[in-house]
């Protein structure tokens, strides 16, 4: 299962980038999608909220009144922490089932809008960026959401830099022109990247095909080796010059599994199964 982090500032265009992910083939998890399902009316997760913070956070529907509950977690931080409690379990409990309905050889896209705000990013295969200029969201959150645009302009600086979302992203999506030239970025990387590294994956092997990777690749893929074996009995020595691999200590099942399970495939030196890889990585049979 090849997994993809997607991420973008509000007004960057990145549902539209999902949609057209999705009907291409991804299996898509919507985190803020599935955080309104989780609280919807009949819910455990509604009657949970409403114990937690009063009938003043629900409309006379019976539906939770989101400014409401908006207005009391947000300047209190303790209250904020019981909503997150109720709710974040809520939501990893449903994209856990999705992912697993998935399929081991599908490609399932995370849409996470605070990504880059966040650690996640090593855990995914690859991560997307939609990348649009500012003034472009500006006017779309203006004129398309109605928002006022100082109130947009609020928004967008409270989220990560754009500087912050390109350090963490291995493909990077430009929306600033039409939906058609967005549409036609993306079901390129689809042909080039996603599916033959997602082939790749479930056929354990590395990448058959090539395909030029952004700077700071090696970066990010030691931040993924790091991440893969961060609970494991091992070492990984960091090689930054030429193309040297990296070492990493004890060829024990458990590390090679999760090294394949991060995308490297190989006997002594494991090769990427992504096309845009170029980290190698050498198991050394040695205790660290």
């Amino acid at each position: 299962m090849l997994t993809l982090g997607l991420t973008g500032g509000i007004g960057s265009g990145k549902s539209a980038a999902s949609t057209v992910l999705n009907e291409l083939g991804a299996t898509i998890v919507d985190a803020d999608k599935i955080a309104r399902e989780v609280v919807e009316p009949g819910t455990d997760g509604l009657r949970r909220v409403a114990e937690a913070f009063g009938d003043q956070v629900l409309d006379s529907d019976g539906s939770l009144n989101r400014p409401a509950l908006a207005q009391i977690v947000f300047n209190d931080e303790q209250a904020r922490q019981t909503l997150n409690g109720i709710v974040h379990p809520l939501v990893r409990g449903r994209s856990e089932q999705i992912v697993a309905a998935a399929g081991d050889d599908a490609i399932v896209v995370h849409d996470i809008p605070l990504l880059a705000e966040g650690t996640m990013a090593p855990s995914f295969h690859l991560v997307l960026i939609v990348a649009t200029p500012q003034e472009v969201r500006l006017e779309r959150l203006s004129t398309h959401r109605g928002m006022d645009r100082a109130d947009a302009l609020a928004r967008i600086k409270a989220q990560a830099t754009e500087e912050q979302r390109l350090a963490i992203a291995d493909v990077v999506l430009d929306n600033a022109g039409s939906p058609q030239e967005l549409r036609e970025q993306i079901e390129q990387v689809y042909a080039d990247r996603l599916t033959p590294y997602a082939d790749a994956l479930a056929a354990g092997r590395s990448a058959a095909s090539r395909v030029n990777a952004r700077d700071g690749a090696v970066a990010r893929e030691y931040a993924r080796l790091a991440w893969a074996l961060g609970q494991l009995d091992t070492t990984v020595e960091q090689h930054t010059g030429g193309d040297a691999p990296a070492i990493v200590r004890g060829a024990t099942a458990e590390i090679r599994s999760a090294l394949n399970r991060a995308g490297w495939f190989g006997d002594a030196e494991l090769a990427p199964a992504d096309p845009g890889g170029v980290l190698r990585v050498n198991i050394v049979d040695e205790p660290r």
